[in-house]
């Protein structure tokens, strides 16, 4: 079982900025990809963003130009540097972590615990 370790949310004021980090306690640096998402009560889970270990990124629209996705290899470690936040960020962030196999029936899906972040206005 892979464990996934996520640090880094909290409270800060709109305007300021955070950075979490997701540790995996397997090897991330081939066939990976990793993500964050987030979810508030009411609203569907939603991917946040996400770099495969070819390090290609995907943001989703509501964050674009304002966090940024990275990942060290050699740290098995994921971290989403979010800037300029906004209250409509207020969610719990949760990395996932996907390994694919050269068969895809042997693909592995994890999930962190999640960490809350919170905006103020």
């Amino acid at each position: 079982q892979v464990q996934l370790v996520e640090s880094g949310g909290g409270l800060v004021q709109a305007g300021g900025s955070l950075r979490l980090s997701c540790t995996a306690s397997r090897s991330i640096d081939s066939r990976n990809t990793m993500a964050w998402y987030r979810h508030t009560p009411g609203k569907q889970r939603e991917l946040v963003a996400s770099v495969s270990s070819d390090d290609a990124t995907n943001y989703s629209d509501s964050v674009k130009g304002r966090f940024t996705i990275s990942r060290d290899n050699a740290k098995n470690t994921v971290y989403l540097q979010m800037n300029s936040l906004k209250p409509e960020d207020t969610a719990i962030y949760t990395c996932n972590a996907k390994w694919f196999a050269l068969s895809s029936k042997y693909d592995s899906n994890y999930w962190g615990q999640g960490v809350q972040v919170t905006v103020s206005s």
